[in-house]
């Protein structure tokens, strides 16, 4: 049987042809195919670690009146599973946080009482949505809330009313430190149903322990878990803790800005606490319009009050906003820590110090010194994604 032989010049020329007429017709049916909507929330996630001047961010936020804010709901997690490691409880710690940036609040049938108040939920009076409509009828969004007042006026309400509160606003905002590797929250950054960003904020290593020693029993369980000792509490006395803080700070900053994946385009911001006490407004003002949030003149006059009170704070309100002398705050360490626990940190901390932008002392005299500015400028060739090209 004679065979018919096609020249292969024809063969590719067919193959090719018939592939450009493809992708011409997919091309052109796609366009008229729906396309994914941006979610209408705004999901921001403020990471950092315990210490470091979160609470006092997340309530920046959190008196916003288009903000739904939660801190530290990943608290449940830990307690249920304190056994765990923080690197085995990551996953569980990201589902749960899924769930609340979705406003899907079942995800804590597994972590609390099947019968729960609003008041079950870990440092619910934080949030100023909780204490306001529709969560709790006492106040009004655009007020100004304090924990004490709401924990006395909404804290019978039922747990129902999170989810209901959380639907109703056009941001949602989760404060968190316990999670210690950003390649963890990867699937959430390319998740299509959030419209995630990241603010990583970081202190001072020396100033982060001088206030972790105002909350050693409040922070043993949590040492234990970073520390995998299997449900030991463990008081931080040989600084492991923070050497893995620091760990996780250089990790995430570097993962961020040195080749990042496409996705994290205009999605990360690091903001230090000392630049944010120094200069509040200008700061804040970064944050919120990297979060697509206006500064009320309500809240800038509530942020100057709570940043020019009278000293550092006392010990038994190491966990509350109260007003403060913010730059004081930033300071306290200088004062207090001695030199030997300073030289310590710096040790266990030299890389997060220095990557961070932050001086090394060599004596007390240079601890002592408050003329001498241990803050550096930020670096002029920082990280900026106008220089990022993903395709190098």
């Amino acid at each position: 049987m004679a065979r018919i032989r096609i020249p292969s010049t024809v063969v590719i020329l067919f193959v090719t042809v018939q592939t450009g007429f493809l992708l011409f017709m997919y091309a052109r049916y796609s366009s008229f195919m729906p396309q994914a909507e941006k979610p209408s929330q705004v999901h921001v996630l403020i990471l950092s670690s315990w210490r470091s001047g979160s609470s006092f961010v997340g309530q920046l936020f959190s008196q916003h009146p288009s903000v739904f804010y939660l801190m530290e709901p990943a608290w449940h997690v830990w307690v249920t599973m304190s056994q765990n490691s923080a690197k085995v409880l990551h996953m569980a710690v990201r589902d749960l946080v899924r769930s609340v940036f979705l406003c899907d609040m079942s995800v804590f049938d597994a972590y609390m009482p099947w019968k729960r108040n609003l008041s079950d939920l870990f440092q619910w009076a934080a949030s100023r949505a909780l204490c306001s409509a529709p969560a709790c009828d006492s106040f009004q969004r655009t007020d100004i809330t304090s924990e004490m007042a709401c924990k006395t006026l909404c804290g019978r309400y039922p747990f129902s009313k999170v989810e209901e509160a959380c639907k109703t606003y056009s941001h949602v905002v989760i404060k968190e430190v316990r999670f210690f590797d950003l390649k963890v929250l990867y699937p959430l950054l390319t998740d299509p149903s959030l419209n995630l960003k990241i603010i990583h904020l970081v202190r001072d290593p020396r100033a982060v322990v001088k206030s972790r020693e105002q909350s050693v029993k409040a922070l043993e369980r949590d040492n234990g878990i970073v520390l995998s000792t299997n449900g030991t509490k463990v008081e931080d006395s040989k600084y492991k803790v923070m050497q893995e803080i620091c760990r996780s700070h250089v990790q995430i900053y570097e993962t961020a800005t040195l080749k990042p994946p496409n996705f994290l385009k205009n999605r990360y911001l690091m903001i230090r606490f000392e630049d944010l006490v120094r200069d509040p407004l200008s700061e804040i003002s970064e944050m919120y319009k990297f979060a697509d949030l206006n500064l009320t003149p309500r809240l800038k006059s509530w942020i100057y009050n709570i940043t020019h009170g009278q000293g550092p704070g006392k010990k038994k309100e190491a966990f509350k906003i109260t007003s403060r002398d913010a730059v004081s705050v930033s300071q306290a360490w200088r004062n207090v820590l001695p030199f030997q626990k300073v030289k310590k940190v710096q040790e266990v901390c030299k890389g997060a110090i220095n990557m961070l932008g932050y001086q090394l002392v060599d004596s007390e005299k240079e601890q002592r010194d408050l003329t001498l500015d241990l803050v550096l400028p930020r670096r002029q060739n920082q990280f900026s994604w106008l220089s990022f090209n993903p395709k190098h």
